[in-house]
């Protein structure tokens, strides 16, 4: 056990292969084995769709709880391992888990039949599509205001120290926008189907 949970892939394949067991053993136990119909899709979808809407609120709050606040107690010599090394990485995670909750977001409404209806807002879909259009504005911000933003704060692109400080600022404001309508957004998207409206 020890040897695939010191790596994170081993541990991911872990999971998948467990899941892949749970779901063998339910359909022994009950007798309904997975049917790789429409209904199938419509769920596996969603699930990829939590999964990845995890890895990105996690990402974003873990930004806003964790390291912005913690980062003016680092000393100085200890700063370029969190800018250098944790930072970088947990960007790339945190944008590509944004763009994959939208995508697969997008695709749920559209295998569900209320895509066009919940960005129109219209009924009853207009809860689930203020929580879309809170996460696609939240997207938004990730790749074309905190990313390049970060990209500069960070020094993977090179800029003068007084707009180095101003892209740092700006992302970091960008990141609280994101975690304040992260709050509304989740209630809209579990409000929908799980009767908070």
């Amino acid at each position: 056990m020890g040897a695939i949970l010191q790596s994170l892939g081993r541990t991911v394949a872990a999971g998948i292969v467990l899941l892949v067991i749970i779901i063998i053993l339910m359909g022994a136990l009950t007798g309904h084995f997975i049917a790789f119909d429409k209904g199938w899709w419509m769920f596996f979808m969603r699930w990829l769709h939590v999964l990845s809407g995890v890895m990105w609120i996690s990402l974003l709050w873990y930004f806003n709880f964790v390291l912005i606040p913690s980062m003016p107690k680092i000393p100085d010599e200890q700063k370029p391992a969190v800018s250098k090394v944790i930072a970088p990485t947990a960007l790339f995670w945190f944008r590509w888990a944004a763009l994959a909750t939208v995508v697969t977001g997008l695709l749920v409404a559209g295998l569900n039949d209320y895509l066009v209806a919940a960005l129109t807002f219209r009924p009853p879909a207009t809860v689930i599509g203020i929580g879309m259009w809170l996460a696609l504005i939240m997207a938004y911000n990730v790749w074309f205001i905190i990313w390049p933003n970060q990209k500069k704060a960070l020094g993977i692109v090179q800029v003068e120290k007084d707009e180095k400080a101003k892209a740092a600022r700006i992302a970091m404001l960008t990141s609280r926008i994101n975690t304040l309508l992260s709050i509304a957004m989740l209630y809209c998207m579990v409000g929908q189907s799980h009767g908070g409206f």
